[in-house]
Parts: structure tokens; C-alpha cells; sequence
């Protein structure tokens, strides 16, 4: 790390809450390519630029209510309060704060290239996230002063851990990072490299970056899900894994190619499980799965206990025509068509940005499918 972690808390903090102390300052931020949430209102962020991971106490834990259903020009009114126009900025990733039920969206600014934390509250409110004099923790993915990471596409909080996708500068391009907050120094974070059978390339392969991810437990056993461009969703053991490794993950369907991942999260719909995920669709003006380049898919969750039906043998969402699914297991959710950002806000619902089709991005609540 970049800095040194004191004395752990005690034991029975382990899993709730980072336990190395934290400097209270600015964060040497390079970029902000991915933010996510842990306990507490622990805010995640992925820096690929300085090869790095930081944690910010927000503080940020009291749950207020969704009383808006809509704010309609997001985009022209995060980038009002950069002083710019909406093409001016870029929206990188949007996280809700389980704690708090508040959306923070990591906003680019185009001219100077400066990366910022906006937020949106229950009541349309915006705001930004200073972070300016932070309680933080700085997690090097540059162990020994080199930096092998050159873009962070992912990253989210399990058991007490922190899961990060990379994309490496190394001829092994796909690469898992694992950090354990009770570890100091460069034993804090353990990488490994990723070979995927993708599905529709019917080959494996080592270099294409994971997309999004999501923490996945089976039998008492760890693993990491993640999705690709072209889309096979993978899930890798993280109890296999050994430092400098590389694993191979097992893919257990196919949503089509052509689409890029965005994002992703879990959830459950009268007594059943499923994945949701949405994607750019590279192929939309020749073979497009909606009315929008912008589609999402939901996912049977139990695919990923596929034993038999996996890699070679992969369930296709579809072949042909990209807007029909050829089976329930994986389908089109038609509600979400637009959505370019999205994460889950309640047991029932997910706050999105959606595309119009109009040149204008609007910020929604919308119900789970």
C-alpha cells in the first residue's frame, strides 16, 4: 500500500469495516473509473491510473426514502454544477450507498480530464462528494513500486473483502485483484490472471478485460462472476487462486455477441434469484435487441450451479436475431431498454440513467423486472 495500515481492530470487526487505520486527508487520486460500496456507507473506488484502490468513511448512513421517481436532463444538470455544457462530461459509473439509499455517480470532466463524485438523494437533491479531508485507506495494485494495471473496469465488496477487475499492461491482460483490508502492505492485495472459454469466440482466451462483476458464494465456497464483451458470464473460484496465478473460469451462458457489459447486480423476485445486467450493443444498427444500443438482460441465477451445461456447452441466450431469446433461463428485460447506468436500490427497484433516444439522459426509478 501506499501507506502502512496500524494494528488491526479487534476480530469481531473483521468483516463489517476496513481494519487498518485510516489517514484523514485528500486521497491521491489519479482517476475514477469505478466506484462501489461496503459496509457502512465504505465507499469503493477503482483508480487505474495510479494503479491503486481507495476507501472513504463517507459517514454517510442514515437511509432516507425515494420520494422522486424521476430527474429528468441528469446529465445537463450534473454537468451545470461543473460549470459545463452536457458534452462536456461523461458519466462513468453510478453506485447506491446501501446505507443511505443515496446514488453517487462518478462524473469525468472532459476538458481537464478531472474526475469527480456527484450524488443524487431520495429527494432529486444533487451534491458532490468532497474529497477533500477524508478519513481513506490506499490499497497499492503495484506491488514493489510497478504498476501492471493500466484500467480498472470493476469492483465491489465481498465477505469482508475487496474484488477488483482489471485490465493489465502484461501479456496475461485479464486480471482479478483480491484485497484484504486486515493485510498491510503489498500483502493487502493478491492478483491473478483470468482464461475464459468465450463462448462465442468458441476459444479460450487471456486477454479481454472482464467488464463488471459480482461477489458469488456456493457450498460455503467463494467465487468471483464476471461479465464480457461478447457475452459470456464466467464465474472463477477465488479459493483456487494463488498469487501470480492464472485460473481458469467456468462460463455458464451466453447472452450474445456483439454487446458489451456495463453493469450488474443480484436479485430476488418472488422466491427466485436473478441476475441483472446491462449492455452496449456494438451490432444495434444491423441486428439490434431493442429500440435502443442500450439493452439488459435477466438472468436465471441458478445458472451459475451449471455443472454440466458450461463452456463448450454454454446455454445461448440467442443466435440469429439479436432481440429474441431462445429460452426463459435468459431474457430481455424490455423495461430496462436505454439504461446506460443502473445499480439496485431496494429489494424492488434500481435507479438508472436512461438514454431517451433524444440526445438526453434522465435519471429513473425503476421496478425490478
Amino acid at each position: 500500500m501506499l501507506r502502512t495500515c496500524a494494528v488491526a481492530l479487534v476480530v469481531a470487526l473483521f468483516a463489517s469495516a476496513p481494519l487498518c487505520a485510516a489517514d484523514v486527508g485528500t486521497p491521491p487520486i489519479k482517476s475514477i473509473e469505478a466506484i462501489a460500496f461496503g459496509p457502512d456507507g465504505l465507499l469503493l473506488i477503482g483508480d487505474g491510473k495510479g494503479a491503486q484502490v481507495v476507501t472513504v468513511e463517507t459517514g454517510d448512513r442514515t437511509p432516507r426514502e425515494w420520494k422522486v421517481k424521476e430527474v429528468a436532463d441528469i446529465k445537463g444538470k450534473l454537468a451545470g454544477m461543473l460549470g459545463t455544457m452536457s458534452k462536456g462530461i461523461e458519466i462513468k459509473k453510478i453506485a447506491v450507498n446501501p446505507a443511505s439509499r443515496t446514488a453517487y455517480i462518478a462524473v469525468r470532466k472532459l476538458d481537464g480530464k478531472n474526475d469527480i463524485i456527484l450524488t443524487v438523494a431520495g429527494d432529486g437533491k444533487l451534491g458532490e462528494f468532497s474529497l477533500e479531508k477524508v478519513k481513506h485507506t490506499v490499497y497499492s495494485l503495484a506491488p514493489g513500486g510497478k504498476a501492471a494495471t493500466k484500467l480498472i473496469t470493476d469492483i465491489t465488496w465481498a465477505d469482508g473483502k475487496i474484488l477488483v477487475a482489471a485490465q493489465a499492461n502484461e501479456t496475461f491482460e485479464s486480471r482479478i485483484y483480491t484485497i484484504d483490508p486486515r493485510k498491510t502492505g503489498d500483502a493487502a492485495a493478491v492478483s491473478f490472471s483470468t482464461e475464459t472459454y468465450h463462448v462465442g469466440h468458441s476459444r479460450w482466451e487471456t486477454n479481454a478485460p472482464i467488464r463488471t462483476i459480482i461477489p458469488y458464494e456456493e457450498k460455503g465456497k467463494q467465487y468471483l462472476v464476471g461479465a464480457f464483451t461478447c457475452t459470456p458470464v464466467v464465474k472463477y473460484s477465488l479459493e483456487d487462486m494463488q498469487p501470480g496465478s492464472r485460473v481458469k473460469g467456468t462460463s455458464v451462458v451466453e447472452l450474445g455477441q456483439g454487446n458489451t457489459p456495463l453493469d450488474m447486480f443480484v436479485y430476488e423476485k418472488d422466491g427466485k434469484r436473478y441476475i441483472l445486467m446491462n449492455t452496449i450493443r456494438m451490432m444495434h444498427a444491423k441486428n439490434p435487441a431493442g429500440p435502443s444500443k442500450y439493452w439488459t438482460a435477466k438472468v436465471d441465477y441458478d445458472l451459475l450451479t451449471e455443472t454440466n451445461a458450461i463452456n463448450e456447452k454454454a446455454l445461448w441466450r440467442t443466435k440469429g436475431k439479436a432481440n429474441v431469446s431462445q429460452t426463459d433461463r435468459a431474457i430481455i428485460a424490455e423495461a430496462f431498454h436505454g439504461v446506460t447506468n443502473m445499480d439496485r436500490l431496494t429489494a424492488t427497484q434500481a435507479v438508472v440513467i436512461r438514454d431517451d433516444g433524444k440526445d438526453n439522459l434522465n435519471l429513473e426509478v425503476v421496478a425490478l423486472p
